[in-house]
C-alpha cells in the first residue's frame, strides 16, 4: 500500500508565492498524479487527504499504520530553492534511545507496542535506503537536485510505522504555476521507479524483528 500524503492543508496553506501559488493546493494535484501513475503500476493506494482538510500527524500516520505493507511519502513544495529541483528527506532522531515498548494482548498473544514518537525508529535504514534511491531517480529528472538524500527531523515521519520519505519540489516562488505543475509527472515517475528498485529491501525490514508493531494510540 502507497499511502500519499498532500502536506498541509485547511487553514494550513504551507508555502505561499508572490504570485498567489498555494503549497497545499500544489501537493495535492501532485499528490493525484502520483497516485495515479502507481495505481496504473499496479500498485494499490490512499491518501491522507483528498480534499482541502488538514489531518493531524497522528492521523496521517495511523492511515499508514494500518497497513502491514505500507510506504509512507509526503509530498511538500518549498517557498525557496533553485526552480525545478528536488529532495528528500529520511527521519532522523536526535539521539540514539532505544524504543519503549509494553505488551497488549487482544486474545491472540502478546504485541509490542510502540510509542507514537519511536514509530520511525525501526525503519531508519529502510527508509534512508528508499530516501537514496528516490533522490539518484530524481536527480536524472531534475538538473541541478542534489545526489544524496538528507536524514532530518521531518514530523510527517515521525509516527509512521513503515518506510517512509519526504519529497520537496522547488518552488511556490514561480512566477507561471504551469512550471510548477510540469514537475508533477516526472516526480511520479521517479517515486514509483525508486519503490520498485527499493522492494527487496523494504520487504526485508517488514520480515525483520521490527515489522508492523501496532502504534500506541493508532486506531
Amino acid at each position: 500500500m502507497i499511502v500519499i500524503d498532500p502536506a498541509h492543508g485547511g487553514t494550513d496553506n504551507g508555502a505561499q508565492g508572490p504570485s498567489g501559488i498555494v503549497e497545499k493546493e500544489v501537493v495535492l494535484r501532485f499528490a493525484r498524479q502520483i497516485r495515479a501513475e502507481f495505481e496504473r503500476q499496479g500498485f494499490r493506494t490512499v491518501l491522507t487527504r483528498n480534499d482541502d482538510s488538514n489531518p493531524s500527524y497522528e492521523d496521517r500516520a495511523a492511515l499508514a499504520n494500518a497497513y502491514r505493507d505500507a510506504i509512507f511519502v509526503s509530498v511538500h513544495v518549498s517557498s525557496t530553492g533553485k526552480v525545478g529541483t528536488a529532495h528528500v528527506y529520511s527521519y532522523q532522531y536526535s539521539n540514539a534511545v532505544v524504543p519503549v515498548t509494553g505488551t497488549t494482548n487482544s486474545g491472540d498473544g502478546p504485541k509490542s507496542l510502540t510509542i507514537w514518537e519511536e514509530a520511525q525508529r525501526p525503519y531508519l535504514e529502510t527508509s534512508h535506503l528508499l530516501a537514496d534511491v528516490l533522490q539518484t531517480e530524481l536527480a536524472q529528472r531534475f538538473t541541478g537536485s542534489a545526489f544524496t538524500s538528507t536524514p532530518f527531523a521531518i514530523r510527517e515521519l515521525r509516527s509512521v510505522s513503515a518506510p517512509a520519505v519526504a519529497v520537496e519540489l522547488s518552488s511556490v516562488s514561480v512566477s507561471d504555476p504551469n512550471m510548477l505543475a510540469a514537475l508533477g509527472a516526472p516526480l511520479a515517475s521517479a517515486l514509483v521507479r525508486s519503490v520498485q528498485i527499493s522492494r527487496p529491501g523494504l520487504a526485508l525490514s517488514r520480515n525483520s524483528n521490527y515489522a508492523r508493531a501496532p502504534v500506541a494510540g493508532a486506531n
